[in-house]
């Protein structure tokens, strides 16, 4: 991996964790603005402790060293999540303001992820 890659993966990575934790507990704490979103969205309640519980579990897992099968699961989770976010905001009408933020966590987890170093990498086995 050239130093050019690891400072990518690193900056990516970085702000990528930042969103998710920050979005994450936000979420658990159930702050008024997204309170209100997801009821504007259509979403219970309830959600909101779920998914700020799996984005702060998923960062844990994308910044621990190894495992590279529950980083897969990690990186899985947050493009289902934020891809969920962009299609839920377009289907509602809402605007780029509110498009900002997940579509900005969507292109630093597909950046994160393929950038990442081989040792954050599944084995590829051919059979």
């Amino acid at each position: 991996m050239t130093k050019r890659n690891k400072i990518i993966y690193w900056i990516a990575t970085l702000w990528l964790a930042l969103g998710m934790l920050s979005t994450g507990i936000v979420q658990l704490i159930k702050m008024d603005n997204e309170v209100t979103m997801m009821k504007n969205l259509g979403y219970p309640l309830y959600i909101l402790t779920i998914l700020g519980i799996w984005k702060i579990l998923g960062v844990i897992a994308t910044l621990l060293p190894k495992l590279p099968l529950l980083k897969e699961w990690a990186y899985a989770g947050f493009f289902f999540a934020m891809s969920g976010a962009v299609f839920s905001h377009l289907a509602n009408g809402d605007g780029g303001k509110d498009l900002f933020g997940p579509i900005l966590l969507l292109v630093l987890t597909f950046v994160s992820w393929y950038f990442r170093p081989a040792d954050r990498k599944l084995i590829s086995v051919n059979l």
